[in-house]
């Protein structure tokens, strides 16, 4: 089977360095999947999760973000934060939503801390879903 060379790195640490068969991401114009051979381009990142394949293994990453750049059966991921759903606290992460989602009822959608708020529940739920998956 083709292969795709990843890397996927933050800040902290490279995280992945290592051959898939396929990535999936989160790309500023909806999700994304790159194949062995695909065309060359760039893309942002939006929070979300990041997923790739490799000998019919799946793994799974929340990310609040970052740069994609795809070229010559390449995939190079530079994200702000990831996490690999085994990572994931999720008693902790649960806790996040529910404060989240507390915090939301209380404000209107006009108030400044709104958004705030929305991207820190997004962000807990991509975590949980995440951490869901990779318990199963």
């Amino acid at each position: 089977m083709e292969k795709l060379r990843l890397e996927i790195i933050t800040p902290e640490r490279v995280m992945v360095s290592q051959d898939a068969n396929l990535v999936e991401a989160p790309g500023a114009l909806g999700e994304f999947g790159v194949l062995p051979g695909h065309v060359t381009f760039l893309s942002t990142l939006n929070h979300g999760e990041v997923r790739y394949t490799f000998e019919g293994r799946t793994r799974f990453i929340a990310t609040s973000g970052g740069f994609a750049e795809v070229r010559d059966d390449r995939v190079l991921l530079l994200l702000d934060t990831a996490e690999f759903g085994e990572e994931i606290d999720l008693v902790r992460a649960q806790r996040a939503k529910e404060r989240a989602e507390t915090a939301l009822r209380e404000l209107s959608p006009e108030e400044e801390e709104y958004e705030v708020l929305q991207a820190a529940l997004f962000r807990a739920v991509t975590r949980i879903s995440t951490a869901s998956k990779t318990a199963q």
